[in-house]
């Protein structure tokens, strides 16, 4: 069974008349607002006529004054003190010559060319070789004051014989020290030391001239 719609019901055709409807009261509510705005704006106080009191004060006017000018510098006095000094003068010298005296320079001969030393040059091999001051028995002597065997070497049970290089010049000085064979254990160092502290030795010579010459020293380390 099919239900009817009651045309009196129908609003679509009422859609025009309702939405000219709407707007026209949309349009008198706007007007109506303001309109009374317009009203509410006449309670509103003015600040016309009112003073700030901020107004009346006054800010003085500052003025600020130079600095006054520097004093001008005070004249230095120079004293001029003479010279009492007096300076004798110097009686002149003259010193007469012989012109006449003739000496007779006897000339000499060089029979062999002069041996040219060079004394950068280090011998490896020489006809006396370097000798420390005293002989072997000072340079024993020597060692046993000067040479401590190392608590470290001690302590680890370390012994043997550490040889030491080094060159002799011709005043006896020592100079260039190395170690050519080490045990290690600070027996080494103390090795270079005792050489490198030791005093001036008799050079090398070479056909009686004296000559810059190596030499090769051992020094041994042996426990009591």
């Amino acid at each position: 069974m099919e239900h009817k719609k009651n045309p009196m019901l129908d609003l679509r055709k009422w859609s025009g008349t309702l939405f000219n409807l709407g707007l026209a009261v949309s349009l008198g509510a706007v007007l109506v607002a303001f309109e009374w705005k317009a009203k509410n704006t006449e309670n509103i106080k003015t600040f016309e006529g009112m003073k700030d009191d901020w107004d009346e004060i006054e800010i003085p006017v500052t003025i600020q004054t130079p600095p006054p000018p520097p004093p001008p510098p005070v004249p230095i006095e120079v004293n001029t003190v003479p010279d009492e000094i007096k300076i004798e003068k110097i009686p002149d010298f003259k010193l007469d010559l012989n012109a006449t005296e003739q000496t007779n320079i006897p000339e000499v001969e060089i029979t062999e060319a002069p041996v040219k030393e060079d004394v950068d040059v280090i011998e490896d091999f020489v006809e006396a070789q370097a000798m420390f001051k005293g002989g072997m028995d000072a340079w024993y002597a020597y060692l046993n004051k000067n040479l401590k065997y190392p608590a470290q070497a001690k302590r680890i049970g370390i012994e043997g014989t550490v040889i030491v290089r080094f060159v002799v010049n011709t005043d006896g000085s020592i100079q260039d020290i190395e170690l050519v064979r080490t045990i290690g254990g600070g027996c080494d160092e103390i090795a270079k030391e005792v050489i490198e502290n030791s005093p001036n030795w008799n050079p090398g010579r070479i056909g009686g001239r004296v000559v810059r010459s190596r030499m090769t020293m051992p020094i041994r380390f042996k426990l009591n």
